[in-house]
């Protein structure tokens, strides 16, 4: 078993990222923004992934943050799409609490490998 494997935040990215995906399939998007939030919400699980093998706290710290700004990508564009109708309150809801729970995992995963310098 990988390291990353045994992270909470990682099963959690996968469920989000998973979410994410049967959504995209069950809506009619334009390609560039399917494609667009399908690569963030994949970018999540990868770069914990990859930063979880790096030796050293900030090449670990730095591969957290891209994770976490994906998170605000897939929930900004998410929140576009919702004021365009093409997502319902209660769909947006969902993954903006999961997004928020993973963004607050990782900035605390984040925050303890800055001061583990």
């Amino acid at each position: 078993m990988f390291d990353f494997e045994k992270l909470t935040v990682y099963q959690k990215a996968k469920s989000f990222n998973a979410g994410i995906r049967e959504f995209i399939k069950a809506t009619r998007l334009d390609n560039t923004t399917n494609d667009q939030l399908r690569r963030a919400a994949f970018s999540v699980v990868l770069n914990l992934a990859e930063g979880s093998g790096r030796f050293s706290k900030p090449d670990r710290r730095n591969f957290y943050i891209i994770a976490r700004s994906s998170i605000f990508e897939c929930i900004a564009i998410l929140d576009v799409l919702k004021d365009e109708g093409m997502v319902e309150e209660s769909i947006f809801n969902c993954y903006y609490n999961q997004g928020e729970e993973l963004s607050k995992i990782l900035f605390t995963m984040i925050a303890n490998l800055q001061k583990a310098k």
